[in-house]
């Protein structure tokens, strides 16, 4: 049996310092799962996102991670469907949903506006929001505005929600953000040099508040901020705890899927 406290070391190095890098989740998947590892469902599909089995201390768990090495992990209509039935599949047949979550959010374009993505993304939605299994999230790194929200966070009844030490939590990344909030103050300084500086102190000042666990944490949508190497042990103990749970959605003929 593999020990449930076995500790790896190589998930404290695995984010990369640049956040634009990416990394392959599968090997964080491998690292924590039982003797390392992991039945991959729909490999070839919307591979942006992953989907499969593992057991953790013997328990099959159903698994839903964000892919930074494709598309830098963001959710477009594919992925939320996949990961959607995936989801109710785990609920219909009660199984524990871990989801591991490293989102920049939905991706833009035209062509994602006319395939419906508000209706897509809202199924993922939909089926976190009704599954009563025993929900576990632990946060890698990026999540972003509403692909953080459907990606079983506490506001969708998710049970017990970690973060590793450098998973930030906003509404977009730093960059975008500065842009958006400070374009017009930005845009009055004539010498290129000082408007790069002041955009770089925003910039940190911004990074210093949400590119960082313990703000989300002290308003409760963060339950602990964990060391990586010890996210086996932490995931398990959340299982255990969960094991007795109950809950019971109201009661009507049938849920209304937005289809």
């Amino acid at each position: 049996m593999d020990p449930i406290d076995r500790l790896e070391e190589s998930l404290n190095e695995i984010i990369p310092d640049n956040p634009n890098k990416p990394y392959d989740v599968k090997d964080v998947i491998h690292s924590i799962a039982d003797n390392n590892e992991f039945l991959e469902v729909a490999r070839h599909y919307a591979p942006n996102i992953v989907t499969g089995y593992a057991r953790f201390n013997g328990m099959s768990v159903g698994i839903v991670a964000n892919q930074p090495n494709y598309l830098a992990g963001v959710l477009d209509i594919n992925a939320s469907r996949k990961a959607a039935r995936f989801v109710r599949f785990c609920d219909a047949f009660n199984i524990p949903i871990l989801t591991l979550v490293d989102v920049p959010g939905f991706l833009p374009g035209t062509a994602q506006e006319y395939g419906g993505i508000i209706v897509h993304g809202a199924k993922l939605l939909f089926a976190y929001g009704e599954a009563t299994v025993p929900k576990v999230t632990v946060i890698l790194r990026k999540a972003y505005g509403g692909a953080y929200d459907v990606m079983s966070s506490k506001h969708l009844r998710g049970d017990i929600n970690y973060a590793w030490p450098s998973a930030e939590i906003a509404v977009m990344g730093p960059k975008g953000a500065i842009e958006v909030l400070y374009n017009k103050k930005l845009a009055e300084i004539q010498d290129p040099a000082v408007r790069e500086e002041e955009f770089r102190k925003y910039e940190e000042e911004y990074k210093s508040k949400f590119a960082n666990p313990y703000d989300a944490a002290s308003y409760g949508f963060i339950d602990d901020v964990i060391v990586p190497r010890n996210t086996r042990f932490r995931v398990i103990r959340a299982f255990q705890a969960l094991s007795t749970k109950k809950d019971v959605n109201p009661p009507k003929k049938h849920s209304n899927l937005p289809l």
